[in-house]
């Protein structure tokens, strides 16, 4: 009996010493299907958007763009006509094809959304369709979901015409994850929500920072992803935003640890908490509204941003020892969106 007793003794302090089954031993994600630890963890899984949108229609009071900044706006009624451009559309689709050539030259394991029936093209423009005749669109594929750990979110769009945008990646997430939706919105109280959407969504290992601009996600949506993240661990910020910005990713972008790019005109109560003693790169709000945050880290060393802020946000990355990949996403960005927007992570943690 003593010699048992001394054995368990033994294995209790072998187990909680710096070795063996330590209760900090970082946690092997390798065989994850689903787990996004942070905005900069080395990137091993992407899902990277189709090119596709039918003509849509949003309300006027629901674009963050000012009237008088948009070129030939049509509008009719309280909304805004959207039309679609092929020629737009053939070099978006060229630019997400340069996209995937750089994910895949570091490693990086591409998945694409599939594409949008003949079916569904149709329904999105009649009055009887899912979305009330608003139009479809399969081309921001961030912002349908919010992935957090193994956790993924379907999310709930204000705007009609993308509100089934997620059906067309949904199967990629539906493995190995905790996967939920974000309540539907109260039909009768047009800003009640609950409204969640991807691009508001930055993740900081336990912290989660969500975006309000007013345009994207409310209140309402994240207090839900607050009461239903606390059991597993997680803290949820809400982050509120002002100006011409549409999502939390187009006001900052985290680079590495204690490196950021960020918009500081666009927080209503100054940069979050944790990121107030980072080394910034900052960028003027005009800069922001033209979407130069919204590039993506691959890993800490390696960050992705369009051709046209090399000499800006490039530069200074480079002069940090971050490696950049440059490419033209200029079409993509006409769109509102550009290669964050673009990208949705299904696998991103540190060895």
């Amino acid at each position: 009996m003593r010699k048992q007793l001394i054995t368990i003794l033994l294995i209790i302090v072998f187990c909680l010493s710096g070795t063996g089954c330590s209760r900090d031993k970082k946690v092997n994600h390798e065989n994850d299907a689903v787990f996004v630890e942070s905005e900069f963890a080395p990137l091993k899984k992407v899902i990277v958007s189709e090119s596709e949108f039918t003509d849509s229609m949003l309300p006027i009071n629901q674009s963050y763009i000012p009237v008088e900044e948009m070129v030939n706006p049509d509008i009719r009624d309280g909304y805004i006509y959207f039309h679609v451009n092929e020629n737009t559309m053939r070099k978006m689709a060229a630019e997400r094809e340069e996209l995937v050539s750089i994910l895949e030259k570091y490693g990086v394991e591409v998945y694409r959304p599939r594409k949008l029936s003949e079916e569904e093209k149709a329904l999105a423009t009649s009055a009887d369709g899912p979305t009330n005749g608003k139009g479809l669109s399969n081309f921001f594929v961030r912002d349908p979901f919010i992935v957090v750990g193994d956790h993924v979110i379907e999310a709930n769009f204000r705007k009609e015409y993308r509100r089934f945008e997620a059906q067309t990646a949904r199967d990629i997430y539906l493995k190995k994850c905790h996967y939920v939706g974000v309540p539907e919105s109260d039909i009768d109280e047009e800003e009640a929500g609950p409204y969640l959407e991807g691009g508001d969504v930055l993740v900081y290992h336990k912290k989660v920072f969500v975006g309000n601009s007013g345009y994207g996600s409310n209140t309402a949506g994240i207090d839900w992803l607050r009461d239903y993240l606390a059991p597993y661990g997680y803290e949820v910020i809400e982050v509120k935003l002002q100006g011409n910005i549409l999502h939390l990713d187009c006001a900052l972008s985290l680079v590495k640890e204690g490196l950021m790019i960020v918009c500081e005109e666009s927080f209503s109560d100054g940069i979050p908490e944790p990121f107030k003693n980072w080394d910034k790169i900052t960028v003027s709000e005009e800069y922001a509204e033209h979407l130069a945050v919204n590039g993506m880290a691959i890993n800490p060393e390696v960050y992705i941003t369009d051709i046209a802020f090399k000499n800006t946000i490039g530069k200074q990355l480079e002069e940090r020892g971050i490696t950049v990949e440059y490419l033209d996403f200029s079409g993509t960005r006409s769109f509102a969106g550009s290669i964050h927007c673009s990208t949705s992570p299904v696998l991103r943690y540190d060895e």
